[in-house]
């Protein structure tokens, strides 16, 4: 049996360091087993899926160096690669389920459902479709669906039994039939949901090994029935421990940074990025912790996957990237990737127009470019003072500004001087009031560069982890304080 495995993340935001783990290991396994890594775009959701976060995640991957053999930009022998090109497939299989038996439509509309679910909730039981529709005859659905009736399609799970997953890594799992929803397969407007689209892709393109978080046990039931219902063979899972904050917390960019690019932009070597993925879940045999990923893909074993909960700790991350520096890159070298890096001509040639205007004489450009090459800035409560806000109206303006970055796509200086416009009307402020904080946190400084060319040219990760940076340094958000403004932020986007 040739191995094959694959990684599938959404275009929807920035390229996360959850998904080059879910790759690298991935990748190792595949690769150990003389096998074909591959890489999928799941990108059913239109709304939120973005051209550019695809060219994004592909981009920091291949920066990493988790090179797939099949995918969306190389081609291969199971294109497309994209799910948005493969809905006539899910539809003929969907087709194929309703014919079996296995599938039904659903009529229910959304106030029923939420209607269900808060009356289960109520008498504390496991929320999960009550089989309403199950008791339509043939004719009762064909007539609705001729009439033009919204409906969407759910598999049919047992009403009792058990069923048991085998997973790699844990062994047999147990899952009760009655805390397995009867999933939505196609949504009303006929695209495939995730749990019907990763099914039929995984076997039509022939993946054997399955390596996913650990988040998703809880789905397998509702995958293994469909395999059984369409009569294929279950590829091997393998649910990967979830990386962690320091508190032990679900790594989130609200307590860590999350981008690929961050890291990228902080002046981390990729390599170091990769061993320290690597051994955050996975150990060498002889218990080295700086080791690359060829030493990896040779010494690879799922036997040596742990399960622990591994923490993601920058610091740690810093500590096995010094040693990279010192012991992979002799002088040359270094001065190359520094080059590379942030001094190269590209970067040049976008900072000068931004400080030229400034420049008297070549010594006074260090400290204008200094903005450039610094990752989080050396800032303190006294550096954000301001006579018109105090510290708590600062981070309320700093935590609206993350906010709206975070959800911001257009990363030129016309649009993002368009949002602190927008944000500042919403607000009932002066836009140089809200613009005062986060000039000091995004160059560190009282006198840098224009802000919304310098944001422009820092780049979306850097800009989001500066604000949350800034918000820590001014005391940061508790959970109270968090949950009431969260709710003023959605009462001024609607």
């Amino acid at each position: 049996m040739t191995v094959r495995t694959r990684v599938a993340p959404s275009p929807t935001g920035d390229p996360h360091v959850g998904t080059a783990y879910m790759a690298l290991f991935c990748l190792c396994l595949a690769r150990h087993q003389g096998g074909q890594f591959i890489l999928r775009i799941e990108d059913t959701d239109a709304v939120r899926s973005s051209a550019e976060s695809e060219q994004n995640i592909l981009g920091a991957l291949n920066w990493l160096g988790l090179n797939w053999d099949e995918g969306p930009d190389v081609g291969g022998p199971h294109a497309p690669y994209r799910q948005s090109e493969r809905l006539d497939i899910y539809r003929e299989h969907v087709d194929r389920l309703l014919e079996a038996g296995h599938a039904f439509h659903c009529f229910c509309t959304p106030q029923r459902l939420d209607d269900m679910r808060r009356e289960q909730m109520a008498r504390g039981e496991t929320g999960r479709y009550d089989g309403h529709c199950l008791a339509l005859t043939p004719e009762e659905v064909a007539s609705r669906l001729e009439a033009g009736e919204p409906s969407t399609v759910r598999m049919k799970v047992p009403e009792a039994g058990v069923c048991t997953v085998r997973d790699e890594l844990r062994g047999d799992i147990e899952i009760d039939y009655g805390q397995v929803d009867m999933q939505v397969l196609l949504k009303t407007d006929g695209n495939p949901t995730y749990h019907l689209a990763v099914v039929v892709d995984d076997h039509l393109m022939e993946i054997t090994h399955i390596v996913r978080g650990e988040e998703w046990i809880n789905s397998a039931p509702k995958h293994q029935l469909l395999y059984e219902y369409f009569d294929w063979e279950m590829p091997v899972l393998i649910h990967m421990p979830l990386l962690r904050n320091p508190d032990k917390s679900k790594l989130s960019k609200r307590k860590n940074p999350t981008s690929i690019w961050f890291y990228e932009r902080m002046g981390f070597m990729p390599e170091a990025v990769v061993n320290y993925l690597g051994m955050l879940g996975w150990s060498m045999p002889d218990g080295e912790e700086k080791f690359s990923l060829q030493r990896m893909i040779e010494q690879f074993s799922t036997e040596r996957i742990t399960l622990g909960s591994p923490v993601f700790d920058v610091e740690k991350l810093k500590w096995l990237n010094g040693r990279w520096i010192r012991e992979e890159l002799d002088d040359r070298q270094l001065a190359e990737r520094l080059v590379h890096w942030a001094f190269n001509q590209d970067n040049l040639d976008r900072v000068i127009p931004l400080v030229k205007e400034r420049l008297e004489v070549f010594s006074e450009f260090g400290p204008q470019l200094g903005f450039l090459v610094d990752g989080l800035p050396s800032v303190a409560p006294a550096d954000f003072e301001n006579k018109r806000l105090d510290q708590a109206e600062i981070v309320r303006v700093l935590q609206f500004v993350s906010w709206s970055l975070d959800s911001h796509g257009d990363w030129r200086p016309e649009p993002i001087n368009q949002l602190f416009a927008d944000l500042a009307g919403k607000l009932d402020m002066k836009i140089r009031d809200i613009l005062a904080p986060v000039f000091v946190a995004i160059s560190g400084s009282n006198v840098a560069p224009p802000l919304f060319e310098s944001m422009a040219l820092l780049g979306p990760d850097m800009c989001r982890a500066r604000v949350r940076h800034a918000i820590n340094v001014l005391g940061g958000v508790s959970k109270k304080q968090a949950k009431r403004l969260e709710k003023e932020y959605a009462g001024l986007a609607s």
